[in-house]
């Protein structure tokens, strides 16, 4: 668990997947086995658990707290397990946030509401009210080409006053909109956008929270680190090494070729759920020469 609030969740973290067993039900087992293997094996110092690549919409919120439960008693005596809470309906992540809470969680992730479209000050009364239903710091996550809505950065600067809102997820694709909000608020950054994570680092992200991170954890740290020392000319080199990696996971939906991925490195993964479908034995063969391309063996 991270001490640093310069970077309150910790420097690289995985937007875990979710191991289902062959019948489709959850792999508690291997949830614990993979986080594990991420934490001290793959380079993370924390983890995001249900969040959309752990295929939170199609988990039951029972289901949700199992896994956030089986990954804690695994992992969070030396990780950073951060819960995805966020919904479309402020209720319903008020009551996700205190359930985390309730299991020990250590932070929130809480995305930006989904189809209904909010307008701004809705934004805003939904993450504060989320924020204000616990104890624990919060991690907006802001992703328009899920959510429609993008969090506007006079809605970043007013959310950033509240004392728990401590940082940002961000797969807007807008650099320039994360200049202004780093340049008036003491908000955290998390790189949310795997092929953006050098020019969000250098524009002074913390951090990242991967989807590729599940196959190349320490290489992540690397960029950081060469980033965080100055050192351009080895954070573009290791930028450039990974750029297969970044391309090959997400030709599809990114948890459909990590979750092949991972079965062809023999961890736990298992099937996607409906409505995604899992990798064909042609998406297979391509991602095994995309990531054999990034220095990645399967």
């Amino acid at each position: 668990m991270t001490s640093d609030p310069a970077r309150p969740f910790g420097r690289v973290l995985t937007a875990m997947v979710t191991p289902l067993a062959d019948d489709g039900s959850i792999d508690l087992a291997g949830a614990q086995e993979l986080a594990a293997h991420l934490v001290d094996r793959g380079g993370h110092d924390g983890l995001v658990i249900a969040g959309t690549t752990g295929e939170s919409p199609t988990l039951s919120d029972a289901e949700q707290r199992a896994v956030l439960e089986a990954v804690l008693d695994a992992v969070g005596d030396r990780a950073t397990v951060v819960a995805g809470v966020g919904t479309n309906d402020t209720a319903h992540s008020i009551d996700k946030a205190r359930d985390a809470e309730r299991l020990g969680a250590h932070g929130l992730m809480v995305v930006t509401p989904y189809y209904n479209k909010p307008p701004q000050a809705g934004l805003l009364r939904h993450f504060t009210a989320v924020a204000d239903s616990t104890d624990l710091p919060v991690m907006l996550y802001d992703i328009p080409p899920r959510t429609v809505v993008p969090i506007e950065v006079e809605t970043l600067v007013r959310a950033a006053e509240h004392p728990r809102i401590v940082a940002v997820k961000d797969a807007k694709g807008d650099l320039g909109a994360v200049a202004w909000t780093l340049a008036r608020t003491d908000l955290a950054y998390y790189s949310g956008e795997d092929m953006l994570n050098l020019p969000l680092l250098a524009l002074g992200a913390v951090g990242v929270v991967s989807v590729v991170g599940h196959l190349v954890g320490p290489r992540l740290a690397e960029l950081i680190a060469a980033v965080e020392s100055g050192d351009l000319v080895k954070a573009r080199a290791v930028n450039e090494s990974l750029l297969p990696v970044y391309t090959g996971v997400f030709r599809t939906q990114g948890v459909i070729l990590v979750k092949a991925a991972l079965r062809e490195l023999g961890l736990p993964s298992g099937p996607v759920r409906p409505p995604l479908v899992d990798a064909t034995p042609e998406q297979v063969a391509t991602l095994r020469a995309d990531l054999a391309a990034g220095g990645v063996a399967l």
